[in-house]
């Protein structure tokens, strides 16, 4: 989970978790979103190996365990708005669209994906991306959410400090 294939894997995963980690670690609290974090990002290795037990190809990235930030945000904010850059042919164009949706798509794509690569051959032929990982650490992050969430009694909020 701490290491990375380049600047760009690392860059988007942290983008990722900028953008979605606040919100959840707030809700859970540091020491809890941290032993959620990791049991994420164990649960994706697990499930990644399960799904490919003879691969060869090493796992490397914190996409599993980012999914599984990613998974708590849908239960947490699923009407949440999230700003979103969208290609359109030649122009870019920013369009808030609600949690629900773009990690509902986000989720479906890697699926699609995982499904895709239970045939392939090599892991090149999947680009050595861990799709199993990512559904894995979503799927974890959905389901452990409740159990790392504090209660709304529990939460202190800080007001200007």
């Amino acid at each position: 989970m701490f290491l990375h294939g380049g600047l760009l894997h690392f860059g988007g995963n942290m983008l990722y978790l900028w953008i979605f980690g606040d919100n959840v670690e707030d809700r859970m609290g540091h020491d809890r979103f941290l032993v959620f974090y990791l049991l994420c990002g164990a649960t994706a290795a697990a499930v990644q190996m399960l799904a490919s037990p003879h691969s060869r190809v090493p796992m490397v990235g914190a996409s599993g365990a980012i999914a599984g930030v990613l998974g708590a945000y849908l239960v947490m904010f699923p009407r949440s708005r999230v700003l979103t850059l969208v290609p359109i042919v030649f122009f870019v164009q920013i369009v808030e669209i609600p949690a629900l949706v773009l990690l509902g798509i986000w989720f479906l794509f890697q699926l699609v994906l995982g499904l895709g690569s239970l045939s392939a051959t090599s892991a090149s032929d999947v680009g050595g991306v861990a799709f199993w990982a990512h559904t894995g650490g979503f799927v974890a992050g959905m389901l452990l959410v409740s159990v790392f969430k504090r209660r709304e009694r529990d939460r202190v909020e800080w007001w200007g400090a």
